[in-house]
């Protein structure tokens, strides 16, 4: 048991890294690469690797109708809808801004939480943070917090991230309760594949792949995302939403936007005025408003099953 938990703190650390990283390399890699296909190949391919490293642990497709469907309705979710929304927006929205737009995640598991059957409710406190996180994500969106680059293409982006977000939450809760029994590396394999593979079927459709095109620089994103953002990170995140409160999992939205911020400014020169500094702090202050009463909760519980 105790061993189990280490690694889950291992995976949660891992995510909280890598996944800071991934906005930079999406921005780097969509320079070249259609935003679909770069979703489907990175996640398609991560999918198989993973699927043959689980068969050969001995692990076996579920042959259960419902618990497949599950796994394709949470793949669409966290990789078709959530992932792709910041590929997609990341044509507009500098990596680091993306980054912070996402970090509003928290915010939409305290309400789907709150809203499950069993759930743990909303109160005071969280409200107010989430009221404070949104005024920060208002300051992204003014021209001073965009650093100049409001436009139409930002906008939509902005939105897109958010929709993403809730998928990606909806995937997430729907993959914790419903697909536990089926092994995780498996589970992880399977969400990708499927996810993956819907997203190329779309690209394909639009005729992305005459646009497809590779330099050494894309393609060292590629293949960077492939290995480190899919088939480690995201294997690492369901391991861990196993492992740990759907609240804690939430608290890697802290530290990847301070990570993909550094790096975008860094490698990317992307621009960091005042406000949007201000932005990512008032954003942070509402997620630990959030998270505050939730944490006390946990103790409480954790402290009354020792005593």
């Amino acid at each position: 048991m105790k061993h189990e938990r280490a690694l889950a703190y291992a995976a949660f650390a891992t995510i909280c890294v890598v996944w800071g990283t991934t906005y930079l390399g999406i921005r780097i890699a969509i320079e070249t690469i259609p935003p679909l296909l770069l979703t489907s190949i990175r996640f398609t391919i991560a999918g198989v690797v993973m699927l043959a490293i689980a068969y050969l642990r001995g692990e076996r497709v579920p042959r259960d109708p419902r618990v497949l469907v599950n796994l394709v309705v949470i793949g669409f979710l966290m990789v078709g809808v959530g992932n792709l929304a910041v590929v997609w927006a990341e044509q507009w929205v500098p990596s680091g801004l993306a980054a912070l737009f996402v970090a509003t995640a928290p915010f939409w598991m305290v309400m789907m939480e709150a809203l499950r059957s069993g759930g743990e409710r909303l109160d005071l406190r969280g409200a107010m943070g989430m009221l404070v996180g949104f005024v920060g994500v208002a300051m992204l969106v003014t021209p001073a917090g965009a650093g100049g680059k409001l436009t139409s293409g930002f906008i939509a982006g902005a939105i897109a991230i958010q929709i993403g977000s809730i998928a990606w939450q909806l995937g997430s809760i729907r993959g914790k309760y419903h697909v536990a029994r089926v092994p995780l590396m498996t589970s992880a394999s399977l969400q990708m594949l499927f996810g993956g593979a819907i997203v190329g079927i779309v690209a394909v459709a639009i005729g992305e792949p005459a646009r497809f095109s590779v330099n050494p620089r894309t393609l060292g994103a590629l293949i960077y995302l492939t290995i480190f953002g899919s088939i480690i990170a995201y294997s690492a995140y369901v391991y861990a939403l196993a492992h740990l409160p759907t609240t804690k999992m939430s608290l890697y939205a802290y530290i990847n936007p301070v990570v993909a911020v550094i790096l975008g400014r860094l490698i990317l020169n992307e621009s960091l005025t005042w406000v949007s500094v201000l932005a990512m702090c008032v954003i942070l202050a509402g997620v630990a408003l959030v998270q505050m009463p939730r944490f006390r909760s946990i103790s409480a519980k954790v402290a009354s099953a020792e005593s």
